[in-house]
């Protein structure tokens, strides 16, 4: 468990990569990227960065590639930014916990859409005209 100083330090690296990665960064084969969460180390010399990438595998890969080539670029912006004494050395890992909680949502749909009753159709005779109307 991280300390407050180190937490808070995480949050601020955190919205500070969000913004560096949106606006700085005018890679084209850069996706869609968030900033999901940031672990640092205790001495803060050392923070993985958690980011979610839309798009396929292979968009995927190519994204999380720009970032990690433009990690000393962003490593020397945060810096700057928050003027502290070390600016810990980033690394960036993907987290697919979206792509899992978007799959466990449609296995939840399709479950409750067989598990959902069904209207009762009415009796049709062969001619297509319902029992009803015949009793009438």
């Amino acid at each position: 468990m991280q300390g407050k100083r180190t937490e808070r330090v995480a949050s601020l690296l955190q919205m500070e990569l969000s913004s560096l990665i949106l606006e700085q960064i005018k890679d084209p084969r850069l996706g869609f990227v968030t900033v999901m969460n940031v672990k640092i180390t205790a001495d803060l010399k050392s923070a993985v960065v958690f980011v979610s990438i839309m798009g396929d595998k292979k968009k995927k890969e190519e994204s999380l590639k720009v970032l990690t080539h433009a990690a000393g670029f962003l490593q020397h912006e945060v810096g700057t930014a928050l003027q502290m004494r070390y600016t810990p050395k980033l690394q960036f890992e993907l987290d697919d916990s979206l792509d899992k909680d978007f799959e466990i949502g449609q296995v939840i749909r399709k479950i409750e859409e067989k598990d959902k009753p069904h209207p009762q159709s009415e009796d049709l005779t062969v001619d297509g005209t319902s029992t009803q109307d015949k009793a009438a």
